[in-house]
């Protein structure tokens, strides 16, 4: 294969210059010998359809998709998997002849760095907390209906959203405010932050972790910074912790597999490289 005829792929979004995606792809890419390139497509708010409608051209074989167009490509999709059509957000695309396909690789890459990270925590966690009702809340719940929790406390500000979360997820999942946490923590074995709190700009998130049970695990959705608040309070208490970085690198190796062909591996020096980048950029 040349290299004008080498597929390419890349991650669309409004604003997209943050994104390490590029630095993911093009080193599996590197690592497996393989032809072809991924790039940032920075796609302001109205102009997704126009770039949906790209992909197959130009050796355009797909995209991950981010903030703010998850919803926007999965109402230009032409077919989804099951996964995409339970959450009603896409982040995955590609072309199977003239249809655009769409995936939803978030619930896999939530899972997959839980398991990494903090093996047989299934077992300790019966109860799960959910901070936040957003379209990432909607991706961890999935996965731990998937592994059959047995409850979910989904604690939100904004009591509406988390309601709207429970009709759409079922009996299972139940809806909370924040001065219910403290209870809630009580008889959880997992506590996940889909929030923005903590991040790099953001108020931090404070939480007393001390009514959670010793062997519970905290996972963070937030990778900026590496170590946040809450996962270093979590570490503080002996507590697993569960860092957001591990959740970005492997969501992205379904499409990295589908657009050129081979699957990746998510590997220490994969995840070496990310953070050597990401505190490289803190420090300016």
């Amino acid at each position: 294969m040349s290299e004008t005829s080498a597929p390419r792929a890349c991650v669309v979004g409004w604003p997209i210059a943050h994104s390490r995606s590029p630095l993911i792809h093009n080193y599996w890419l590197r690592k497996l010998g393989l032809a072809g390139s991924y790039d940032r497509a920075a796609v302001p708010p109205g102009a997704f359809p126009a770039f949906a409608a790209s992909i197959g051209k130009d050796g355009l074989v797909g995209a991950n998709v981010t903030v703010p167009h998850k919803e926007d490509a999965f109402a230009a999709c032409d077919k989804l998997t099951a996964t995409a059509a339970e959450l009603g957000a896409v982040n995955t695309l590609w072309r199977e002849g003239r249809a655009l396909c769409g995936d939803n690789t978030d619930v896999a890459g939530f899972l997959d760095n839980l398991d990494d990270e903090a093996p047989r925590w299934r077992e300790q966690a019966d109860a799960a907390i959910i901070l936040g009702a957003g379209g990432a809340a909607r991706a961890v719940i999935a996965g731990l209906l998937s592994r059959r929790i047995e409850r979910l406390f989904i604690v939100n500000r904004t009591p509406d959203r988390a309601e709207r979360l429970v009709e759409r997820f079922g009996a299972r999942a139940s809806a909370h405010s924040w001065r219910d946490l403290p209870r809630l923590l009580e008889s959880a074995g997992l506590l996940v932050n889909t929030t923005s709190l903590g991040m790099v700009g953001q108020k931090p998130l404070a939480i007393d972790l001390s009514p959670l049970p010793p062997q519970a695990a905290v996972a963070d959705l937030v990778y900026v910074p590496l170590e946040t608040p809450l996962l270093a309070t979590a570490r503080g208490r002996g507590l697993r912790a569960v860092s957001g970085l591990g959740m970005l690198l492997h969501q992205a190796a379904p499409g990295f597999e589908r657009w050129f062909g081979a699957r990746p591996t998510v590997t220490p020096e994969l995840r070496a490289l990310i953070e050597a980048d990401i505190l490289k950029s803190s420090e300016r």
